[in-house]
């Protein structure tokens, strides 16, 4: 672990612009952790779209944001984003007693029973959709992933999915999250699609709830449409939609772990040979190690809810708060050599909850840490067992740069491969 050379206690600075918009657009999952190491602080001021925000990076920044009662979610979060990913009403816009009344629902859904279900649906999807890759020219593994996630999802939770229906929902969830780091056409083109699922999602919780649809009891969509809120009432429709596809979409999200698993296989060739030797605690090491390496959400809001000090800084009430994930799980002072990817650290010491923070820090019960992390694993480990022993394949000359200017990103290319040929259980 290498030691901070950054004085916490010195004066907050700023980074000195009128407005640093366009620098976050710039510099994308960097902007916090440039402006940290140039400021020698990991606590700085600036303005985004002309509001006034603190920024801060680290555990005992995470700590800070996830281990206390000093932030709520509540108008931290710009309109668009908010509307793509969460919506009003969902758990994540939720504080104190109602969201720790429908955090349980969504803990209630990732039973290992019910996460090991998932998975055998993913694993069957997957390799239905890889008999036809041996015939294609080539394969663009992000969207074939993508594809693969909708139709297990969706068979998870309890919805019925034609093949038209099957790339409408690719389509619009995967737009969700294309989306959010976008501004103008296309986020407006998304926020469409998105109000398009919305009504789609609503026409199932009243399927559900009228029993026109036929669901086992423990299926997501029917715990989901008969969920009784903290106030003893079934969810509104609309809202139990936006909870359904709360469920789908950010499994959706995690066919970006399962690409950038491929790209970490394909540039540590060896790895492939420490799947097959070392078995479970290497295949979950390395699995961790795509989460805390590969870029994903990049940062995350809140707001003050009273005012308090914290290391020279005053944090007013309605403070906007801004902490840097990606800047986090790539801290030198928690990570050795940060940017390399290394799976063996996982094997040498279990993270704390503010150190390894892809999607989330804290309590995954009292906090906001995502209750479906444990999904996000299994399923990335999945793809490593499918793509070290359940096929070959070769990977052509292709650009797999990643911009990190680009939220959220992907290799260029989306790990394209060729000649894929499967191998029998």
């Amino acid at each position: 672990m290498v030691e901070s050379t950054i004085d916490q206690h010195a004066k907050v600075p700023s980074d000195g612009a009128l407005d640093s918009t366009l620098a976050l657009l710039r510099d994308g999952y960097l902007f916090v952790s440039n402006r940290c190491e140039r400021l020698g602080s990991d606590l700085f001021t600036t303005r985004i779209m002309l509001r006034r925000a603190i920024c801060m990076r680290g555990p005992a920044a995470a700590e800070l944001f996830y281990g206390s009662d000093h932030f709520t979610r509540v108008g931290a979060m710009p309109v668009t984003v908010l509307r793509l990913l969460q919506d009003y009403g969902s758990v994540q816009s939720l504080e104190g007693t109602p969201h720790h009344h429908r955090k349980r629902l969504f803990l209630s859904l990732g039973t290992p029973e019910a996460v090991t279900r998932l998975v055998e649906l993913t694993e069957a999807e997957w390799l239905r959709r890889q008999s036809d890759w041996a015939r294609a020219p080539e394969v663009v593994l992000f969207d074939e992933v993508r594809a693969i996630l909708t139709r297990a999802v969706c068979a998870w939770v309890g919805v019925p999915l034609t093949e038209a229906e099957a790339a409408r929902r690719t389509r619009e969830l995967s737009e969700m999250i294309e989306s959010t780091g976008s501004i103008g056409p296309r986020n407006w083109r998304a926020q469409l699609l998105r109000a398009r699922s919305e009504h789609w999602a609503r026409d199932m919780v009243r399927r559900a709830r009228s029993g026109a649809l036929s669901l086992p009891g423990d299926a997501p969509l029917r715990v989901i449409a008969a969920h009784l809120d903290h106030d003893g009432r079934p969810l509104d429709v609309k809202v139990a939609a936006v909870e359904l596809l709360n469920v789908l979409r950010p499994t959706v999200a995690v066919a970006r772990f399962m690409v950038f698993a491929a790209l970490a296989l394909h540039r540590h060739p060896d790895a492939r040979q420490r799947v097959a030797a070392e078995g479970e605690p290497y295949l979950e090491a390395f699995a961790q190690e795509v989460r805390r390496h590969a870029p994903f959400f990049p940062i995350i809001g809140g707001r003050v809810k009273e005012p308090f000090d914290w290391r020279g800084q005053r944090f007013a009430q309605g403070d906007w708060v801004i902490l840097d994930l990606y800047g986090t799980d790539h801290d030198p002072r928690s990570w050795s050599a940060p940017d390399v990817f290394r799976p063996e650290r996982f094997l040498e010491r279990q993270p704390t909850p503010f150190d390894l923070i892809p999607q989330g820090g804290g309590d995954h019960l009292q906090g906001h840490r995502c209750p479906g992390e444990g999904i996000a694993v299994d399923l990335t480990k999945l793809a490593v067992r499918m793509l070290t022993g359940r096929m070959r394949y070769d990977v052509p000359p292709q650009d797999l740069s990643i911009n990190l200017a680009c939220i959220p990103a992907l290799p260029r290319s989306g790990f394209v491969m060729r000649r894929v040929v499967a191998i029998e259980d």
